[in-house]
């Protein structure tokens, strides 16, 4: 009788502990945005996550004028931490294979055009000219822990990196606790890694950019499962523009010509192993074009890409890798 007990208690005991984990769910803002994150743990991390976020706040939020990146462009004597140095080596990265159509010393044409940490109120062609005179990611470099630029004016705008770089960082740190299943994603961008509560692949959406689906449905273009770890991310520019004069311009800016980019990509996704990569090149992407972008894919094989973009009679067409391919839900 003694003997069943044991056993039975035992069964109990093994069950608990296998179902001692949960699933549990974080939300909030930084750096001007949203984030969400769901993560299985034993416990909630709530603390840790939110120390973190407060430490990566205060090396590379530009709204922060505490934070290392501000300093970096204010000229103060400063050295870079880790994750300053990790995010300037792959911006490096990026525009060397862009041909310099990801730049991320482009931030004083990003602020002219409205769409940066600061704003300017007049656009003219001397105006352009004069920026463009310090912009150049061949025009700054890191010597051990400091920036070393060409000229003072350079300033740096890492929002089209950091916030990929920030999912990494929470994965990590997700991964550092135990956790094997979690989903990362701030501003839209996205670190996954293992399964949902519902034991599938995490699935992300990828909205339609047309406006009316936009308007009465908030549409869903195609539905991405994520199975294995990875980071994605999406660079737009149908939601993200303003009109001046009666013209549209989208967020995107061409820092080789000092005005938003002039191509016919409405959308850019990106999947690569980690999330600061897939930021990165889903905004160069966007700055590209159609036929460049798939160009530059065929030369990085650890990214693959879904593109939406217009024809010339305005229509809507897609474009994906083959990789992309097998990670599309199909939908009935």
């Amino acid at each position: 009788m003694k003997k069943i007990v044991y056993i039975l208690l035992f069964c109990l005991l093994f069950v608990s502990c296998r179902h001692s984990k949960t699933y549990f769910e974080e939300s909030g803002s930084v750096f001007r945005t949203l984030y969400h994150f769901k993560y299985q743990s034993d416990q909630p991390l709530t603390d840790k996550i939110n120390a973190e976020l407060q430490a990566f706040d205060l090396s590379l939020n530009p709204f922060n004028p505490h934070s290392i990146l501000a300093k970096v462009n204010r000229n103060e004597e400063v050295e870079v931490d880790r994750w300053f140095v990790e995010v300037f080596n792959k911006a490096m990265e990026v525009s060397e294979h862009s041909n310099g159509l990801f730049d991320v010393t482009a931030a004083p044409l990003i602020n002219l055009w409205g769409f940066g940490f600061e704003q300017m109120d007049s656009i003219s062609q001397e105006v352009i000219d004069s920026l463009r005179t310090f912009v150049g990611y061949r025009k700054v470099r890191l010597e051990g822990n400091r920036v070393i630029k060409d000229d003072p004016r350079l300033i740096f705008n890492f929002s089209a990196i950091a916030k990929g770089y920030a999912c990494d960082v929470i994965a990590a740190l997700l991964e550092r606790e135990g956790v094997e299943n979690y989903m990362v994603e701030i501003g839209g961008e996205v670190s996954a890694k293992g399964k949902n509560a519902q034991r599938n692949c995490w699935q992300i959406g990828i909205n339609d950019p047309d406006e009316d689906a936009i308007l009465f449905t908030n549409g869903i273009k195609e539905i991405v499962q994520l199975c294995n770890k990875c980071g994605l991310a999406t660079s737009g520019n149908y939601r993200n523009f303003y009109v001046k004069d009666g013209i549209k311009y989208g967020h995107t800016i061409d820092p080789l010509t000092g005005y938003p980019a002039e191509q016919n990509i409405l959308s850019a996704t990106i999947i690569a192993p980690d999330c600061m990569t897939a930021d990165a090149y889903a905004t160069a992407f966007m700055a590209m074009g159609v036929e460049a972008a798939c160009r530059l894919a065929e030369q990085i094989p650890e990214i693959e890409y879904y593109i939406i973009y217009s024809g010339e009679d305005g229509s809507l067409h897609s474009d994906y890798s083959k990789g992309m391919a097998s990670q599309l839900v199909k939908r009935q």
